[in-house]
């Protein structure tokens, strides 16, 4: 593959995922305690007992849309791309735990591999860290 049409699908694919997830993120971040202690209540289905579950949900929250963000810029391109994996992994984890299906739970596991496909290829040329940060 050219490049240049590599460079061109990595900046469609962060902006796509990257707005998305943002719209997901917003209305858990500005949902307030009650929807963070709600959300941060999945961290049982990995086996996380400690820490206030508002913490996890908030924490979660600012991984959507914050991450979001950083995907979409490709700022910090690596550490959002695995705060999302994780927070993806937690989503499966809560909805299989719960007993849905796969099908129920598939757009955390395709979300998750897109994030997790973007943090091994990298932002590509048209990312704000390349121009932000030089090697």
């Amino acid at each position: 593959m050219r490049g240049s049409t590599l460079d061109h699908g990595l900046l469609l694919t962060r902006l796509g995922m990257g707005v998305m997830f943002m719209l997901h993120g917003w209305p858990k971040i500005s949902g307030g305690v009650a929807t963070w202690a709600k959300l941060g209540g999945a961290m049982r289905h990995v086996g996380v007992t400690f820490g206030p579950p508002e913490m996890w949900g908030f924490l979660g929250a600012l991984s959507e849309f914050g991450g979001g963000l950083l995907v979409a810029l490709g700022l910090l391109f690596s550490p959002a791309c695995g705060a999302l994996v994780a927070t993806m992994f937690v989503a499966t984890m809560m909805h299989l735990g719960s007993g849905d299906s796969v099908m129920s739970a598939s757009h955390a596991i395709e979300a998750g591999v897109v994030f997790l496909g973007l943090a091994l290829t990298g932002p590509g040329r048209f990312a704000l860290g390349g121009r932000l940060m030089p090697r």
